[in-house]
């Protein structure tokens, strides 16, 4: 377990920076300074490190001679405009590396790659040194008589007094810069900062510090980071003076790196529920003395009481967050809310709700839900007592006259109640519009009904009284009466028709619903198209009806009279085609596991229909025959509808298609 190397870059150049960042995401922590006077103190932080220094930099000159003269463990690398003077002459005084400051990304790459190669070893002989200079000081040290460090009487009151500080906060900022003041007044040190998530997913930051090096303010800690994963295996402090006691060098070398860092002499890891949640490091102690056993206790006992008050804190700010994200919600959502307790006392009422029912929230709040009136306190009532949503209700409102509709729910916390909500909308709008639409549809309608039933009456009654007025001249002629008779006949006919169009249209016969097999619908539709509409034998009309449908939950009357009005059409589309052709078929429709149904397509190849009137085919009226009322696919439509099922058109300039879907039926013969 290994922290990721370090390198250190040092220019004032955010685009230079953005780059190299870029480059070296998964390679190394990138420091990134833009202060001369900070470059010695970042570079004490992150031990051997790769610095690249932008020589177009205040000072970067000097800066490169004061490093190699410091800092021997430090591999440099200038940047710098290619052939230029200052690059020239920084390369010939020993550094690393010299390159051109537009940076090709793998030629660089493997020049870090190799760079951090090379500080790894650094790294390990370092830390080789000093396992033989521990290993010769314990073999000419005597042993002592103890087999534990000396330890004293345990830690001092102060420290066992340091939860009383934090019973009561409210701003989380503020409680931990609290804490880490009294936790450096407890412990007696220079230096106090906390590391921390504000919540999961988040990175680990200086959450609050008390004299802690500026730099620290920009490290940040992923779940996966070396150091995290360390605090969780291993679960205890980590300490300067205990260093040579950790066996492998890559993790004594992972913990100096975080020592130097933070600038600590201590870290002391946090839990809360089994998992780590930050950190708390301690600095020097203010009387320059090296930590002993009791003073790690002391801090180890200071870290557990820290855990507690930041698990707490963490804890406070989740749910204030929630809270808050919740009640600004509920206010701005247009709907009005009111949620009651289980004995129906309001506990919530937001602006909305104020308006559309004219009650303020210092009137509603914590009194009983008639409160809000008389309607709406019963269906909450209503549904505090019952077991089951009960159907969305509208009203006028007494006190505001407002079209109301209101849908409630119990609040449950798995299976216990809490109460219940009601939301409520406002449709005064709403029904304003859509009565104002209805009285133009309405007015449409009759116009268009007007215009229609005038073109269509006046045709016959000019031919009777044509007819009429001709036969007291030509009484005595036989023919002339003969043709009389037919005439007259034929056009009351018509005109009864129209009447019976527009009374089923507007008062359609009552349905009785029960199983049947469409195909005898679709059988007497076609009987009905030829005896009663005149299509004959001329076209062709083929049929496909296998004995595998599912039975449909239909009047079979009134489907054959729609599957008679699409046969009808489809042969009124092809006048004039030479080779005519309507096919019928049907076919079960397969939803997924839950029920099916039928469909039955009427399919011709005429002309199709015209695109500006795709749109208007099932509207009242619509037509193109030079007579008729236009009602027929109007008809149709509705009367699939109230048998829960949906008609589709698909025209081309080859032929039209209906598609008439019908839901099967669920109940048993």
């Amino acid at each position: 377990m290994t922290s990721a190397p370090v390198c250190v870059l040092y220019t004032q150049d955010p685009d230079l920076a953005r780059r190299v960042k870029a480059y070296l995401r998964t390679m190394a922590q990138v420091r990134h300074v833009t202060d001369a006077d900070r470059l010695d103190v970042v570079l004490q932080q992150a031990g051997p490190a790769l610095c690249i220094v932008d020589l177009r930099a205040k000072e970067s000159r000097d800066l490169v001679e004061q490093i190699q003269k410091d800092w021997p463990e430090v591999l440099i690398t200038a940047l710098g405009a290619l052939r230029s003077e200052p690059l020239r002459e920084t390369e010939q005084s020993g550094i690393y590396a010299a390159e051109d400051l537009e940076l090709d990304r793998r030629r660089f790459q493997a020049l870090a790659g190799r760079a951090f190669d090379h500080l790894k070893v650094l790294q390990e002989n370092r830390a080789l040194r000093e396992t033989t200079s521990t290993s010769n000081f314990s073999s000419e040290t005597p042993p002592r008589s103890e087999s534990v460090p000396e330890r004293t009487s345990g830690p001092s009151l102060r420290l066992l007094r340091f939860p009383r500080v934090f019973r009561r906060f409210e701003n989380v900022d503020a409680l931990l810069a609290s804490i880490v003041e009294s936790v450096a007044d407890a412990a007696g040190v220079t230096r106090v900062g906390i590391f921390s998530k504000s919540r999961q997913g988040d990175r680990y930051r200086l959450r609050a510090g008390l004299r802690c090096l500026p730099e620290t303010h920009d490290v940040e800690f992923g779940e996966r980071d070396a150091l995290v994963r360390w605090s969780e295996l291993h679960a205890h402090l980590i300490s300067r003076a205990n260093l040579a006691q950790t066996p492998e060098q890559a993790q004594r070398a992972l913990l100096r790196r975080a020592l130097d860092t933070f600038g600590a002499e201590v870290i002391a890891p946090l839990y809360a529920r089994s998992r780590i949640i930050g950190w708390l490091f301690f600095g020097h102690r203010l009387t320059g003395q090296r930590f002993n056993y009791s003073d790690l206790e002391g801090l180890m006992i200071l870290a557990e009481h820290v855990s507690t008050v930041l698990e707490n804190a963490l804890l406070h700010e989740e749910i204030s967050l929630q809270k808050t994200l919740a009640e600004t919600l509920l206010k701005s959502i247009p709907a009005g809310i009111v949620a009651t307790d289980q004995d129906g006392v309001i506990r919530w009422f937001n602006p909305t709700a104020e308006q559309i029912l004219g009650v303020s929230g210092s009137e509603a709040l914590n009194k009983p839900v008639e409160a809000t009136g008389g309607t709406l306190a019963a269906f909450l009532r209503d549904t505090l007592d019952t077991k089951t949503n009960l159907p969305p209700r509208n009203w006028i409102d007494n006190n505001t006259r407002r079209s109301l509709s209101v849908k409630t729910r119990k609040l449950l916390d798995h299976d216990t109640p809490l109460g219940a909500v009601a939301v409520i909308e406002d449709l005064t709008v709403e029904e304003s519009l859509r009565q104002k639409q209805d009285l133009v549809d309405r007015t449409a309608f009759w116009t268009d009904l007007a215009a229609s039933m005038s073109h269509e009456i006046r045709n016959p009654l000019v031919a009777i009284k044509t007819f009429a007025q001709l036969l007291p001249e030509r009484f005595d002629d036989a023919d002339f009466r003969k043709e009389f008779n037919e005439i007259v006949v034929g056009e009351v006919d018509r005109l009864d028709t129209i009447i019976t169009q527009i009374s089923n249209f507007a008062h359609p016969p009552d349905l009785v619903l029960k199983p049947i097999d469409v195909r005898s619908s679709v059988k007497k539709g076609i009987e009905i198209a030829r005896s009663r509409f005149g299509v004959n034998g001329g076209v062709a009309v083929e049929t496909s009806l296998p004995n595998d449908l599912p039975k449909v939950l239909g009047d079979e009357t009134a489907l054959a009279e729609v599957f008679a009005h699409l046969v009808v059409n489809a042969a009124e589309a092809l006048s004039g085609k030479t080779k005519p052709r309507i096919t019928l078929a049907a076919k079960p429709l397969r939803q997924g596991k839950t029920g099916g149904g039928v469909i039955v397509t009427v399919r011709d190849n005429g002309k199709g229909i015209a695109p500006n009137l795709r749109d208007k085919v099932f509207s009242p009226f619509c037509t193109t025959k030079p007579r008729g009322m236009g009602l027929g696919l109007p008809i149709v439509k509705r009367t699939i509808f109230d048998h829960n099922g949906r008609v589709d058109i698909d025209s081309t300039t080859h032929g039209t298609s209906v598609s008439v879907v019908l839901p099967a039926s669920t109940k048993k013969n």
